[in-house]
């Protein structure tokens, strides 16, 4: 059964979120809900998500899951927010213990804080599937971009998260914590394996100046144009090449609030005793100087 598919690009972070479902009036997830958030306000905000809210209430849909593909490094996850909006279960790949392990003692996380991925409502193992309604879904880990990095096989659609972009843009960086070119190009063929005609979304576009956004193509077409990992490219080829890539990119403009909310599912860290919440700001420990990000 083809799923019904509505993208929601938001052009702050080039992310593109879906609504998966499998008729009007029936069954939904979303995948990578964006939270706004306004750096120099240190201002969270719903504009973005409450796109895919008023989809989800015109469509007269149920939400049954809140798909994460990774914890997203360049923008805040809405999982929670929508979760207290539409309901359903907010889930993830169940590597994201070693991304929370990672990144706890570089925020100075509060102790209680758990590493073990509860703070999600379900963690997929690789092959697990589930259903959205009369839909089957099928996880795929792919691992590389980081330890927890999973697609979400829906019907002829797969949604690739970060692993992949468009074929003239490439495929995602590996020098995250827990990151490895090797495991990305493994886990890059494992996708590119899939049936020729079956439909990659991304979940970033960062296109050139020639082209506005995109976020479909199909298995076919990134085996013979991706610019990174085509047909005909070896796994030395590519480590070399995304390496090499990898040592000039400067860290995300929104690394650091980001992995803060989203090792939670997506919600603030806790108040303090004045009841505001605060991020942390860890000082010559993440980046480095350059003008790429990606």
């Amino acid at each position: 059964m083809k799923p019904y598919i509505e993208p929601f690009f938001d052009p702050a972070t080039s992310t593109i979120s879906y609504v998966i479902y499998d008729q009007e009036g029936g069954h939904a997830a979303v995948i990578d809900a964006v939270l706004d958030f306004d750096p120099k306000a240190a201002r969270t905000s719903t504009a973005s998500a409450d796109q895919a809210v008023d989809f989800v209430l015109a469509k007269r849909l149920s939400v049954e899951w809140l798909l994460e593909t990774h914890v997203h490094a360049d923008h805040l996850s809405a999982a929670h927010y929508l979760k207290c909006r539409l309901g359903g279960r907010i889930a993830m790949g169940e590597g994201i213990g070693k991304v929370q392990r990672a990144f706890k003692a570089v925020f100075g996380v509060e102790r209680r804080f758990t590493i073990d991925g509860s703070q999600f409502d379900h963690l997929f193992t690789d092959g697990e599937t589930f259903s959205i309604g009369a839909l089957t879904a099928e996880v795929i880990s792919v691992p590389g971009h980081t330890p927890a990095d999973v697609a979400y096989r829906i019907g002829d659609a797969v949604f690739v998260g970060d692993t992949l972009f468009m074929p003239d843009v490439g495929t995602a960086r590996a020098d995250f914590p827990g990151g490895s070119a090797h495991r990305l190009y493994r886990s890059l063929r494992r996708l590119l394996s899939l049936p020729p005609e079956t439909r990659l979304f991304v979940c970033h576009d960062y296109p050139p100046a020639s082209r506005t956004p995109q976020w479909e193509s199909t298995v076919a077409e990134q085996r013979a144009h991706n610019m990174h990992v085509h047909d005909g490219v070896t796994e030395e080829n590519f480590v070399a090449l995304r390496e090499a890539r990898d040592a000039t990119l400067a860290a995300p403009m929104l690394l650091i609030p980001s992995i803060q909310v989203n090792l939670r599912a997506g919600e603030l860290p806790p108040p303090e005793d004045n009841g505001v919440s605060y991020l942390k700001v860890p000082l010559n420990v993440l980046g480095k100087a350059s003008e790429k990000a990606r």
